[in-house]
């Protein structure tokens, strides 16, 4: 098929594609990063929360794109991972547990 009509299928294919990839990409970022509704009423609010929830969306994209894990495996592997801060007197003592292998590998890709 080809002509007009061809290049119009294209494109609705493309839209529906395109429409359902954001939609997968909300459906993950209100699960997995565990995302509660934010009811805001004033322009700004709502301009600084959209501006939020899409620079997060960019990260886990470029997260996703880097390392070929879902956003769901990074969150979960990165959350075993802990360090903490002690001061005592002058001084900031460091406690961490090593880094999995795993986490080592995609942060590195990452970087």
């Amino acid at each position: 098929m080809n002509g007009p009509s061809a290049r119009a299928g294209d494109l609705d294919d493309a839209a529906r594609r395109l429409k359902w990839n954001i939609e997968k990409s909300f459906r993950m970022s209100k699960s997995d990063l565990r995302a509660r509704p934010i009811y805001h009423r004033k322009r700004d609010s709502i301009e600084a929360h959209l501006t939020i929830v899409f620079a997060a969306l960019a990260v886990t994209r470029f997260i996703e794109d880097r390392t070929g894990w879902s956003i769901r495996k990074f969150v979960r592997t990165a959350r075993r991972y802990r360090t903490v801060q002690i001061r005592a007197g002058q001084h900031i003592l460091t406690a961490e547990d090593p880094l999995p292998p795993d986490l080592r590998e995609i942060l590195a890709l990452i970087k």
